[in-house]
């Protein structure tokens, strides 16, 4: 495949884009109800989250496309399967916890684990 093939063809226009100047560019980013200027406040709060937990070496099956796929999505791919597998897991502890406090059982399916 040639570079290019197989892309659709982009709906930009590229004249007017480099028609615009420094200024129109600024106005039109503050016109644009999108734009999310976090502030220093915003900033000084941020922080990148750790794994609180150490993590354990694994070894696991999984479907090979399953595995395919994640891989495709480039480097980390093992950090986004933990982490899916985290909303999994604090999904339904949540949701076992919400029912035991209903008194009812929380498993996935309804059946006991």
């Amino acid at each position: 495949m040639r570079l290019g093939e197989g892309r659709e063809r982009s709906k930009t226009d590229w004249k007017k884009v480099d028609s615009l100047s420094d200024h129109d560019i600024a106005r039109a980013i503050e016109d644009d109800p999108d734009t999310f200027d976090p502030g220093a406040e915003w900033l000084r709060k941020a922080s990148v989250p750790r794994p609180a937990l150490p993590k354990e070496r694994l070894t696991v099956r999984f479907d090979a496309d399953m595995v395919n796929w994640f891989k495709r999505q480039g480097r980390g791919y093992q950090t986004r399967m933990n982490a899916i597998l985290r909303a999994y897991f604090e999904h339904t502890r949540s949701a076992a916890s919400s029912a035991k406090a209903k008194g009812k059982n929380g498993a996935p399916g309804g059946k006991a684990q």
